[in-house]
């Protein structure tokens, strides 16, 4: 689990910090984590829907924040949970670009245990910073 929850953070809100040998890794543990405040057990998602999500910001964070709102638009507007399975990033002279591979099904209370409704990713404290390691991530998800 390339993630962990902060306690005495924020006081109505969820923080976690996610990291990752890459940027991809990282990204990957980012949704898992903005997931799994949603639902007990990130295992019950079924592969019954994919979505190809093609992503662009001038910055690594700010790519980071789309990508995890974007996950959160699909719970609201198409009931889906989705995980992320293939992420690439591409640094340009512009910005950063993303394309990923989402998968998952609709919400379903006799499969998915579920927890509390993510309402949005907020930009206080968000963060995107490389380590010895690779890159990690600091995020306060509004609930």
């Amino acid at each position: 689990m390339p993630y962990r929850y902060l306690e005495d953070i924020a006081i109505a809100d969820v923080a976690f910090e996610a990291w990752g040998a890459s940027l991809e890794e990282m990204f990957v543990a980012a949704a898992d984590a903005t997931i799994r405040v949603m639902v007990e057990d990130l295992e019950a998602i079924v592969r019954r829907q994919a979505r190809v999500l093609r992503l662009e910001a001038e910055a690594v964070d700010l790519l980071l924040f789309q990508f995890l709102q974007e996950l959160i638009f699909y719970k609201d507007a198409e009931q889906l949970l989705l995980r992320a399975d293939d992420v690439s990033m591409e640094e340009r002279a512009d910005g950063w670009m993303l394309t990923a591979t989402v998968y998952g099904e609709e919400i379903d209370p006799t499969s998915h245990e579920l927890l509390v409704d993510v309402k949005a990713v907020t930009l206080h404290r968000f963060q995107v910073e490389p380590f010895e390691g690779g890159w990690k991530a600091f995020v306060i998800l509004d609930i």
